[in-house]
């Protein structure tokens, strides 16, 4: 059964109307109903249940301005997505703000498990963070780590991650070791420069405030007053991963994030950040929190991509394993 609902005066929505109509049309695509802002007044139009939805939805992003939540065309994609597809409370979900810096914009999370992730690092010294690329682990782990640095909850932020690609041959790279690891780290500077402005972040460099370096340099190191990351864990070894874990001191946070289906680790080595999840399962203090590709909060290709990938991996498993009767089928032979 159609329905057609004009909402007037209720609330100042003509903010979903601007930024070229992105916001009105995530909602749309999300819900199903067509969605006409024109200042106070919103025209909705599609079967009557899915009308009622897109009411209480906006009534929901109306209550989350009035507490001062900052919301864009892209936070509203997100938010629709949370409500529609996964029936997730929107209130619940936006209210955990991290306060990465006075002059930058509040980090929220934009799903259910980003909710669990930053509430686990809040709780825990020892957060793993597991799932496809583009669900935010790395990026949520450097806001707690600069919210917690502008505190002053820990004196430094220290950035990690092993450099597979390279092995034994870093040493060959040109440059001083500046120039060798940077390209395996920009992506930690990606997240780091989004928070913290690039002059800012050079100077905490320089001071030692912040740290970025390879995981083999972690060895014989002790971490006080500290918040890691560990980024691109499934490419640690057993070993590198045992190391790491021990260096952790009084006072700090650890947080260790991978995606356990791009392992570059040679053939025949076990990931370190797998069997991590499974030897500490049941360590108070330590909580796994694991993302899906329901989770991914870049292009909406990107969530197709991880899902095309895990069908295709699925289908190579079925076609690998032994048919029943084969083995029948043989020996008769």
């Amino acid at each position: 059964m159609k329905g057609a609902e004009l909402l007037e005066g209720e609330t100042d929505l003509a903010w979903l109307a601007g930024e070229g109509g992105n916001a009105l049309r995530a909602i749309e695509e999300s819900s199903g109903v067509r969605v006409d802002a024109r200042g106070n007044k919103v025209l909705l139009e599609g079967a009557a249940a899915d009308v009622e939805r897109v009411r209480v939805f906006l009534r929901e992003l109306a209550v989350l301005r009035e507490r001062g939540q900052a919301l864009q065309p892209v936070d509203i994609r997100h938010a629709a997505r949370a409500f529609f597809r996964d029936g997730e409370n929107l209130a619940a979900i936006f209210q955990e703000v991290v306060l990465v810096a006075p002059n930058k914009r509040p980090v929220s999370p934009k799903s259910a498990t980003q909710l669990r992730y930053v509430q686990a690092m809040r709780a825990n010294d020892l957060v793993l963070g597991i799932g496809p690329a583009g669900t935010g682990k790395t990026f949520l782990a450097m806001a707690m780590g600069v919210a917690l640095l502008t505190q002053k909850r820990v004196s430094r932020i220290i950035l990690t991650r092993p450099a597979v690609e390279a092995g034994e041959r870093l040493g060959f790279l040109p440059g001083d070791l500046y120039d060798k690891i940077h390209p395996y780290l920009r992506p930690l500077y990606d997240a780091l420069y989004h928070m913290v402005d690039p002059d800012r972040v050079a100077k905490l460099v320089e001071r030692g405030t912040i740290e970025v370096a390879l995981l083999a340099y972690m060895r014989g190191r002790t971490l006080n007053d500290s918040f890691v990351i560990l980024d691109e864990a499934q490419n640690s070894t057993t070993e590198q991963m045992k190391m790491f874990l021990t260096r952790l001191g009084f006072d700090s946070k650890a947080v260790i994030t991978g995606d356990v289906t791009q392992i570059d680790l040679p053939s025949g080595r076990a990931s370190g950040l797998i069997e991590a999840a499974q030897v500490l399962r049941e360590i108070p203090g330590v909580e796994t929190v694991r993302f899906t590709e329901r989770d991914v909060v870049r292009h909406e290709l990107v969530q197709k991509i991880i899902l095309a990938y895990e069908r295709h991996a699925a289908q190579g498993r079925k076609a690998a394993a032994p048919q029943p009767g084969a083995a029948d089928a043989g020996a008769s032979a």
